[in-house]
Formats: structure tokens, C-alpha cells, sequence
């Protein structure tokens, strides 16, 4: 037993004294290593060489770009190498939305040569709340003008380039190929897919940032023998887990704090400098302030666009459909379905004249609780999608007081029609009440985004 005390003791006094040698050498090394960087600077300073358009200082940096960017010159880490390789860099940005709006206004900040912006939409007034490179004025505008706008006004040296159309299989390889680093600012599967796919064929570092509600994440694919979105998403989640801010909403500083992330690694790639997230996925909660890195898979041998046997061709890639591949639609319009026959529904104005004449009825609006709490029709009764089987019972009820009070003969003389925000969790609840025996149930077509429409202009959408 003695021995055994002995032994621990002596293993624990080696094991510190290798703690301290460890730290003595990681310190070592940063003082070695900044040596050289004063060395290397030193000689870049003292080449008497200048290349074309250089100020007479040895390194390309003009007067203003000295004081414009004295603070990313200070930093050993940085300093005159890193700025110049951002001065010579070019980073096309896909998404001028709530992860692109401060990845641009940073990118353009910190003097990144050349930008390029990808969007096709126009900017709406619910985006502002989130895209903080849009201002009012720019309201039914390009996005791509609004952005490019906003960085000409933070730095008017460098060179923006615009856009204006949706990436797509037939223009992708043409507009990315002219950048060095692409970063992905949009919000649905085929984009990602598609973006991911084009980078791996031309040889381009994919910066990839996603915020949904109050979490976001980060990585970088295709860089330095590092995954691409394929090798960790072989095949496409099922369309019901691929939400989008426009449907599940998002806390506007979220995508901020994401976007700026994105600009950094960026940034990182460009110049050089630290360790770019590749092969490694930062995941951010808002609620709880906490920030977690997670390794990730890493490339895969086996994947169909970056693996070993790997034949995945820009030609193929033009004739890929990624809308089929992953059973969602490339456009930032809402998704509408197509679920019920047509004489199981009904328009919003049709609805809106039973109503007028007195018809006997009820009207189930199966929106979440806190989207029904936001705006709703009178006289609705809320039975949200997710519960409705369960709460049938009340559905029956409503029926029943329907009928004493309308004095019609039997509840089955009673309407029952249905309503959701754009007329898609509508059918699905129709489709419901037709299988438990509500075979008169009829869902208001394009929900309230269409009696806003249609019916009543001053109706509140969201």
C-alpha cells in the first residue's frame, strides 16, 4: 500500500513538471513565431521593387488604406500580409437577407477587394427587423441594390458587384467561379445543396451559416481536404424538418450574430489566419448564451460529389434538379399545396358571402395558439393542427350550439370550414375531419394571406 502511495506521488511531480515544460514551450513558440513575422514584415517594408500602383511604401497600401485600416495593421496576426491578401481577395455573398446583411456590410468594412451580392427578391418592410442592410427607402426595391448601396457607403475603395437574379444550375458555375470563397446566405435545402455542389466542382471554400428561431450554426465546407454539405447530409431531411423564417420566424439579432461569424471565417480563410471552422460546426443558443463547437464528420469517401470515386461534372451538375432532389422549392415564395378536390374547397370571398347570408357554420382556425393570438377572423374557434384529432370533441360541440342556435334540424346541416395562414395546414386538416366523419369540412383557399387579399385589405398579415 506504501508503494503504491509512493508511485502516484512520483507519477503526479512528473506529470507537472511536464504540464510546465508543455507551457513553456507553447510560449516559446508564439515568441518565435511572432520573431518571424517582424522579420518577414521588415523585408517586405525594405523591397525596393514596387509593384504597379504601389504607394512607395513596399507593400501596395496607400496612405488612406493605412489609416482606413491601422487597426487590423496592429494586429501581429494580421498586419500587412493579412490586409493585402484581403485587398486581393474576391467573396461572393448568395443571400442579401438576415445572414448576408452584416456578412456584407463587415466583408465591405474590412476591405475585401472585390464583393459580389446574389439575390433576386425585393426588399419587403417585414424584413427589416433582421436585414439590417435594407433600409425603409429601399422598400419594394432590389436587395441587391439596397446592399450594394449600403457597402459603397461604408467603403467606396472597393469593388461591389451585382447580381440581380436567382441562383440557379444554369448560372451558378459562371457567377461563382469569379470569386475566391463563397458564402452561403441562404435559407433552404436545394440552395444548399446546390451552392455546396457548384463550390466542390470548381474548387471553391463554402463559408455555411444557418439561423432558424433562436439557434444558428456555422461551418466551413470544402476547404483544405475538409467535407462539403453532401458528405453530412447524403440525402435531404424530410420537408416537413426544413422550416423557414418565413414560417417558423426568428429573433432578428440571431441571424446577425450568425452572419457576423460568417464574415469572420471568411476573413479567416482569406487571409490566412487562425483556424477556420472546416471539419468542426459551431452551434449557437440564444436562450441559454451558449456556443458549442462540435466536430463533424469528415470528408466522405463515399460521397457522390466530393468522394474518392467521385465523377460528379459541371455538366452534370447543370442537368442536376435539386428542387426534386430534395421535394422543395428554390424560390423564397411560401410553399402551396394541392392536397383536396375542389369541391372541398372554397375561396375566401365565397366564404365571406355564406357568411354575409347567415349560413350556419363554424370556423376552425388551426394556426398555433400564438399565431392565432396575433391576429384571427371573428367567431373562430382555434384548434391548432397539431391537436386537432384529440379536440374533435369540441369541434362537435361548437357544432351542436351551431345548430340550437340556428335552429337547423341536425348538426350535419352545419358548415364546417377551415382556415389556416396560406391554406396549406388547412388541407391537412380537412383531409383529418373527412376520415373522422366531417365530411362537409371545406378549407378557405390561401387562408388569411388571401382574405387580406381578397376580402379585407385592412387585415393584418405576417
Amino acid at each position: 500500500m506504501e508503494s503504491n502511495r509512493g508511485e502516484a506521488s512520483r507519477i503526479r511531480e512528473e506529470l507537472g513538471n511536464l504540464k510546465s515544460e508543455k507551457s513553456e514551450i507553447e510560449r516559446r513558440i508564439s515568441v518565435l513565431e511572432a520573431q518571424l513575422r517582424d522579420i518577414d514584415e521588415t523585408k517586405t517594408n525594405s523591397c525596393p521593387q514596387l509593384e504597379n500602383g504601389d504607394s512607395g511604401f513596399g507593400h501596395g497600401l496607400s496612405p488612406d488604406m493605412i489609416y482606413r485600416y491601422s487597426r487590423h495593421l496592429l494586429l501581429p496576426s494580421i498586419g500587412v500580409q493579412g490586409q493585402s491578401s484581403l485587398l486581393k481577395t474576391s467573396i461572393v455573398v448568395v443571400g442579401a437577407g438576415g445572414l448576408g446583411s452584416p456578412a456584407l456590410l463587415y466583408l465591405a468594412a474590412c476591405g475585401v477587394g472585390r464583393i459580389g451580392i446574389v439575390d433576386h427578391d425585393v426588399v419587403e418592410l417585414n424584413n427589416l427587423h433582421r436585414q439590417i442592410i435594407h433600409s425603409e427607402s429601399y422598400i419594394g426595391r432590389s436587395k441587391v441594390e439596397s446592399a450594394a448601396a449600403a457597402c459603397r457607403s461604408i467603403n467606396s475603395t472597393i469593388q461591389i458587384v451585382e447580381h440581380k437574379e436567382a441562383l440557379r444550375t444554369s448560372n451558378a458555375l459562371e457567377i461563382l467561379s469569379k470569386y475566391d470563397i463563397v458564402v452561403d446566405a441562404t435559407d433552404n435545402a436545394p440552395s444548399r445543396y446546390l451552392i455546396s455542389d457548384c463550390c466542390v466542382v470548381l474548387g471553391k471554400p463554402l463559408i455555411s451559416g444557418a439561423a432558424l428561431g433562436l439557434e444558428g450554426q456555422l461551418t466551413v465546407y470544402n476547404y483544405n481536404g475538409g467535407p462539403c454539405y453532401r458528405c453530412l447530409f447524403p440525402t435531404p431531411p424530410p420537408t416537413t424538418a426544413c422550416q423557414r423564417c418565413s414560417d417558423s420566424g426568428v429573433l432578428g439579432v440571431v441571424p446577425g450574430i450568425i452572419g457576423c461569424l460568417q464574415a469572420l471565417e471568411a476573413i479567416k480563410v482569406a487571409s490566412t489566419v487562425g483556424e477556420p471552422l472546416s471539419g468542426r460546426m459551431l452551434l449557437f443558443d440564444a436562450l441559454s448564451a451558449r456556443i458549442r463547437i462540435v466536430k463533424i464528420r469528415g470528408r466522405s469517401s463515399q460521397c457522390e460529389v466530393c468522394g474518392e470515386n467521385a465523377t460528379f461534372t459541371q455538366q452534370q451538375f447543370q442537368e442536376f434538379d435539386y428542387e426534386k432532389f430534395t421535394q422543395s422549392p428554390l424560390t423564397t415564395s411560401p410553399l402551396k399545396l394541392n392536397l383536396l378536390p375542389t369541391e372541398a374547397r372554397i375561396s375566401g370571398k365565397e366564404y365571406n358571402e355564406r357568411v354575409v347570408k347567415g349560413e350556419a357554420h363554424i370556423l376552425v382556425d388551426v394556426r398555433p395558439a400564438h399565431h392565432y393570438k396575433i391576429v384571427s377572423l371573428p367567431k373562430s374557434m382555434n384548434v391548432p393542427l397539431s391537436v386537432l384529432e384529440v379536440r374533435l370533441p369540441e369541434i362537435s360541440s361548437a357544432l351542436e350550439k351551431e345548430e340550437e342556435h340556428k335552429g337547423t334540424e341536425t348538426a350535419s346541416d352545419v358548415s364546417v370550414y377551415v382556415v389556416c395562414r396560406r391554406g396549406n395546414d388547412s388541407q391537412r386538416a380537412v383531409q383529418l375531419l373527412h376520415k373522422m366523419g366531417f365530411t362537409s369540412a371545406k378549407d378557405i383557399i390561401g387562408g388569411l394571406e388571401s382574405w387580406a387579399h381578397d376580402v379585407d385589405p385592412n387585415f393584418p398579415t405576417y
